[in-house]
């Protein structure tokens, strides 16, 4: 990924953060010809720690699925890239001041991305289907205020729906993360985007001031 300085993000929290609030991802893979292949779902992020020496990312994908069709023994530490989409808007030049003074502007698009580089291997164990289904549930039930719960479906039928799919565990080797938000602007330059943002977009407070780079002390 293309990494200009002043949008690099160099903590690894941030990053950690950034894949929270943008669990949907894209992962990248090689089949067996060779040809990289996409897939779509959400992975749970579990962080370093005393149980685990690497960040993991964690998901399942459906059994019929042909990335589950290699076989378990293939994809034992296969190089896979999982990118976590962020904020992200297009910036029209009307918004900035300079228009105004010299009309020498151009449009731009804003966005956050974190690229997590790791060995990805795939788990067939109905325990761990089980237990990752669940995690998932809660985790997206969660603010619900009545949230459902995998308990609320008969037994025989969640352990039917878990037969049908098949775990990823990826293993980060390597986080990457950028936010392009306009830093190298001016301040009044960024304070207009950060006013755009919310406006003509709808953005919120949080998302405005992370694709507007302003902070709460600008």
């Amino acid at each position: 990924m293309y990494q200009p300085p002043q949008f690099h993000i160099d903590s690894r929290a941030e990053c950690h953060r950034a894949i929270e609030e943008a669990p949907f991802a894209t992962l990248v893979t090689r089949d067996a010809s060779g040809e990289l292949c996409a897939d779509h779902l959400p992975l749970l992020l579990t962080p370093a720690g005393d149980e685990w020496p690497s960040d993991t990312l964690r998901g399942h994908i459906a059994r019929a699925n042909p990335l589950a069709g290699r076989g378990a023994s293939s994809l034992e530490g296969i190089e896979a890239l999982a990118i976590f989409h962020g904020p992200q808007a297009y910036i029209t030049p009307s918004w900035y001041p300079a228009k105004r003074e010299h009309g020498k502007v151009v449009p731009t698009w804003n966005y956050q991305v974190v690229h997590a580089h790791g060995r990805l291997r795939l788990i067939d164990d109905p325990r761990w289907l089980r237990e990752m289904v669940t995690a998932l549930t809660e985790r997206f039930e969660g603010e619900r205020q009545r949230p459902w719960r995998v308990e609320d479906a008969p037994d025989d039928y969640i352990a039917a729906m878990c037969r049908a799919i098949v775990g990823i565990e990826i293993t980060v080797d390597r986080l990457e993360g950028k936010r392009k938000a306009s830093q190298h602007k001016s301040l009044d330059e960024r304070r207009a985007i950060h006013q755009g943002l919310q406006d003509e977009y709808g953005y919120g407070e949080q998302e405005a001031a992370c694709l507007g780079g302003v902070t709460p002390e600008d």
